[in-house]
This record gives structure tokens, C-alpha cells and sequence, in this order.
């Protein structure tokens, strides 16, 4: 009876500990300077925003933010560092759809768990892709092409950087949606793909906003439709592969989440969404985001943000599996 009792007491000093630990957390969060993993290289749109709004937390928390660089391996060398970070709030990531939804199905083996190593803190941003054509493509809207393209014998070809990047399986969900055939032609990189756009060496392709709307405006390529379901701000008068097409529910898009690793005390998991919230609602930084065509969004809540992950990842990995591509890498 007196070790029952002794058990009692010492699970109840614990919990009392854990909950000690958490409210002392949450106060006294950051400890320590702050340490955001940017999964691509200085310079590009992602980093931009970051450190636009790392600025705005070191103010609100009054400690220093770090930005760090670690491109690679499609988003995994970031993902792969901060997984096992300690869960104190200091360490964060910024993943995309490709290191939370796409990567465990395309890979063999990755070297952390998307399903259960992070706790998302807000999704800020989706990045969408913009269908081009060659202006010597005869389709002049999105229908058009559709129709065009079943009726193309040989198949259109058409641009991505490289088997199972996010413009690759975009265009193969639009062929599983709309039933015509192309021809998969990869690149290394997104500037020799736009230059063979333009040259008329391969007829169409989902390409990157900020790579590709340069040519648009020069009338070197012709946008038919934004990947997204919203209009993008640089490209107000293209419409959303959505509605162009009479698919309202058709959307390929990437997206830019900010995590923390899991077991980080809520405490500080809802603080840092709140302060995230407070920053992305900003006028200011929606335009940020939209100069350098990215589509600010309201962030859903954690269990939101949570639950379209998780449908991200059922309809990514029933398209790889479908196309082949499962375990190809």
C-alpha cells in the first residue's frame, strides 16, 4: 500500500513539474536568440520574405533572429537539421510542399518523419505555378489548350527542372484531370527551360512566377492560367487554372510553412502563431509577398494548417504512385 501510495505522489509531482515547465516557458520564451532554416538559397523569393518577417519577431520578442541557408536535397538538408533540434521555440524551419508532402513518396528513404517530427506554425504564403505556352501554340485560353493538347499528335511537349520537381507533377495532375497526353521534357535548371519556352523548342510547361513573368510581359510566352485558386497580384488579368478550366476544386500549388520541432510546449507553439498572425496580416507584408509573386493567405489554425498538410499529402502521393514515380529517387 505505501509503494502504491509513493507511486501516486511521484506522478503527481511530475505533472506538476510539466506544467511548472510550461508556464515557465511561455514566460520566459526566448531564452536564447532565434535560429529560422531556410530551405533554399540567399536571395531567392522565400528568403526575402523571411527575413522580412524575422525582423518583425526580433522586435516582438526582443531577441535576435537568425537566418540560415540550407539548400538541398529538395528541401531535406533543412528538414533534417531541425527535427531533432531541441524543442525550446529557437530552432524553426520553413518547409513547402515538397519537404511535408511530396518528398516521402518520390524518395526511397528520407531522413526524418514529415507526419510527426514538426508543429506548424503558420502557412503564409502559397507559391503558385503559371501555364505558358509558346506564342506559336494555337490555344489562347486554358480550355483551348486542353483541347488542343488531346488533339496534338505527336503529344505537346512540355518543360520542368527535372523528374518529380513540383512543376513535373503539376503537369501530370492536370493530364490526370483533363485526360491528354504531353511529353515529360526535364531541365537542370528553370532559365534553360524558359529559354527553350521561348524558342519554341518545347511547347508549354507550369513554370515559376518570378522566372517567367518577364517573357509574359514582353509577349515571349503567353500565361494561360495561375496554378491557384486566387488570381495572382502580379498577373491580376490571368485567371486560376480553376476557373478557367470548370474544375473549381483543381489546385497545384506549393506553399511555405513555418515549424517548430514536435514536442515544443504549446505555450510557446501558440505564441509564436499569434505573433505570426499579428505580422502576416500586415498590409505591408501582404504586399511583400505579392511583389515578389508569392499569394499571401490568412493562416489557418495549427489544427488546420494540420489537416491541409494532411490532404496535400493524400493527393501528392496517390499522384506519384499513379505516374510511377513512387520510391523513384
Amino acid at each position: 500500500m505505501k509503494g502504491l501510495t509513493f507511486r501516486i505522489l511521484a506522478a503527481a509531482m511530475l505533472l506538476v513539474a510539466i506544467g511548472s515547465h510550461s508556464r515557465v516557458s511561455a514566460q520566459d520564451y526566448p531564452s536564447r536568440n532565434i535560429t529560422i532554416v531556410v530551405p533554399l538559397g540567399a536571395g531567392t523569393g522565400m528568403d526575402v520574405l523571411v527575413r522580412f518577417f524575422a525582423d518583425r519577431l526580433q522586435a516582438a520578442f526582443g531577441k535576435a533572429v537568425i537566418v540560415e541557408n540550407k539548400p538541398g536535397a529538395s528541401t531535406m538538408l533543412a528538414a533534417s537539421q531541425v527535427a531533432p533540434a531541441t524543442p525550446d521555440g529557437t530552432t524553426l524551419v520553413v518547409l513547402t510542399s515538397s519537404g511535408l508532402a511530396i518528398n516521402q513518396w518520390l524518395y526511397k528513404q528520407i531522413n526524418y518523419n514529415p507526419e510527426v517530427d514538426f508543429t506548424p506554425i503558420s502557412l503564409y504564403v502559397k507559391s503558385p505555378l503559371i501555364l505558358v505556352v509558346n506564342p506559336n501554340v494555337p490555344a489562347k485560353d486554358v480550355k483551348e489548350f486542353i483541347a488542343h493538347a488531346k488533339a496534338a499528335k505527336p503529344p505537346l511537349d512540355y518543360a520542368s527542372v527535372g523528374a518529380g520537381g513540383f512543376q513535373h507533377i503539376a503537369m501530370e495532375l492536370a493530364k490526370q484531370r483533363f485526360g491528354f497526353e504531353a511529353n515529360h521534357v526535364p531541365y537542370r535548371a528553370t532559365g534553360q527551360s524558359i529559354t527553350d519556352l521561348i524558342a519554341g523548342h518545347v511547347a508549354t510547361g507550369f513554370v515559376e512566377a518570378g522566372a517567367s513573368i518577364p517573357a509574359i510581359k514582353e509577349g515571349k510566352l503567353r500565361a494561360l492560367a495561375v496554378s491557384s485558386r486566387d488570381r495572382l497580384p502580379l498577373l491580376p488579368e490571368v485567371p486560376p487554372f480553376s476557373e478557367a478550366s470548370g474544375a473549381p476544386d483543381f489546385e497545384a500549388v506549393s506553399w511555405h510553412v513555418l515549424l517548430v520541432p514536435s514536442k515544443t510546449p504549446k505555450p510557446i507553439v501558440d505564441r509564436l502563431h499569434a505573433e505570426m498572425q499579428k505580422i502576416m496580416s500586415d498590409p505591408e507584408m501582404k504586399k511583400r509577398a505579392a511583389d515578389i509573386g508569392l499569394i499571401p493567405v490568412d493562416s489557418p489554425s495549427i489544427a488546420g494548417i494540420n489537416d491541409y498538410i494532411k490532404s496535400e499529402r493524400v493527393k501528392w502521393g496517390t499522384l506519384v504512385e499513379k505516374i510511377g514515380l513512387k520510391g523513384s529517387q
